[in-house]
């Protein structure tokens, strides 16, 4: 027996569009929805907006050198709930101090619960020299109002990718983003164990010490570990944390180092890690701010001037500034009064993302997260890069 086969005729779907023209033309036109009618708008709005306005509505005191300040949402200004986020997690704030227009991020230390009843919190802590610190740290109070972005960052337990026991190795005001992870794990949100090896120079430096000890206390899958470099104490390690302390207090099997602490921890660690072994998935870093003292590599160029002058293209507008060659050129640009966009000042985010459009810079290698087009096409991430000459840029 035979059967048919049917042939398409190409020439069949040339009168797809005609038609459908038509059938369009005899249907009544009717408003579409508002945007925010749709669910997935309204979750995308609450969890990413565009800014977040915020009201200081605690302090707490942390010693001589370190505050944490706690943040309800500024309901005057449009902001009615704190959008939700994942424990490692950081808020970029927005600061004007004198004509320099800035942004920091700051991990949040609370809990991602505490976001659902209107509560964020970072910790800042005295950085020598550092514009922002000293102005928050000095003059906010309590009432003041701060501008924020939503939540960021990546820094976050991830149990597809993460071992089930997560050893964080925290220096200085680094152990923020791990007290809200250990909140997490407290409060049920986060499914892993944690173990902190906590590096400070002396007891006196310890933050949020009562709160770790007591969550510790409360929760078995949770355990802290203070290491102490210039001071002998009970119950404390001595020393720096290194990979022999890491397998000391190291699960048998899988396991993460989540790492976030000031530059030098980061270039120290990153000799130690090797002789454990890890794959490179189960070893985490958290941004560590910008870039400092770029003139003490060995990469660096010599015959750099004291003095360098940035010309910016931004918006249409056009500005030019001196700068220092050892700051960023991200931070420089904020000094001279240019709101520049930027949210990570580590390399990693691309907000800041500008073209270098003359003169010469230097990048880090080991901060240069740019992607390899951007790098062939003269892109650059103005948070970790320096200008060595005059410098044009578009942002």
């Amino acid at each position: 027996m035979g059967s048919k086969i049917k042939t398409l005729k190409i020439t069949n779907f040339l009168s797809i569009a005609p038609t459908r023209v038509k059938t369009i033309e005899k249907e009544k036109a009717v408003p579409l929805p508002q945007k925010d009618s749709y669910t997935a708008n309204r979750i995308a709005n609450a969890l990413h907006p565009e800014v977040q306005h915020l009201v200081i509505s605690d302090i707490i005191d942390r010693g001589e050198n370190a505050k944490s300040f706690v943040f309800a949402p500024d309901k005057e200004n449009g902001t009615d709930a704190l959008a939700y986020f994942s424990a490692g997690q950081y808020i970029t704030i927005s600061l004007t101090v004198g004509k320099a227009v800035l942004s920091r991020p700051y991990s949040l230390s609370s809990s991602p619960k505490d976001s659902l009843n209107g509560r964020y919190e970072i910790t800042v802590k005295r950085a020598e020299g550092g514009l922002a610190s000293n102005f928050m740290l000095d003059q906010w109070k309590i009432g003041d109002k701060v501008q924020a972005s939503a939540p960021l960052g990546d820094f976050t337990y991830e149990p597809l990718r993460d071992g089930k026991t997560v050893i964080a190795l925290a220096g200085g005001s680094g152990i923020t983003p791990f007290v809200s992870l250990a909140k997490a794990i407290s409060d049920g949100d986060e499914d892993c164990n944690l173990i902190i090896l906590y590096g400070t120079k002396n007891k006196k430096e310890i933050l949020f010490e009562s709160k770790l000890s007591k969550l510790a206390k409360e929760c078995d899958r949770i355990k802290v570990v203070n290491v102490l470099s210039d001071e002998d104490a009970k119950d404390c390690e001595k020393g720096f944390i290194t990979a022999d302390l890491i397998k000391k207090y190291a699960p048998e099997g899988d396991y993460s180092l989540f790492i976030c602490g000031p530059q030098g921890m980061y270039e120290f660690l990153k000799k130690e890690i090797i002789s454990l072994g890890l794959r490179p998935k189960f070893v985490r870093n958290e941004v560590f701010g910008e870039y400092r003292n770029p003139q003490k590599d060995e990469g660096y160029p010599d015959g750099v001037k004291e003095s360098v002058t940035i010309k910016i293209r931004l918006d249409g507008k056009d500005y030019q500034i001196t700068a220092n060659p050892n700051d960023t050129i991200l931070s420089a640009v904020e000094k001279g009064g240019v709101p520049a966009p930027a949210h990570c000042r580590s390399g990693i985010c691309g907000w800041c993302h500008a073209r270098l459009l003359s003169g010469d810079v230097y990048i880090p290698k080991s901060v240069d997260g740019r992607r390899m087009a951007d790098s062939e096409f003269g892109y650059i991430h103005p948070c970790c890069t320096f200008a060595t000459s005059d410098i044009e840029i578009e942002i």
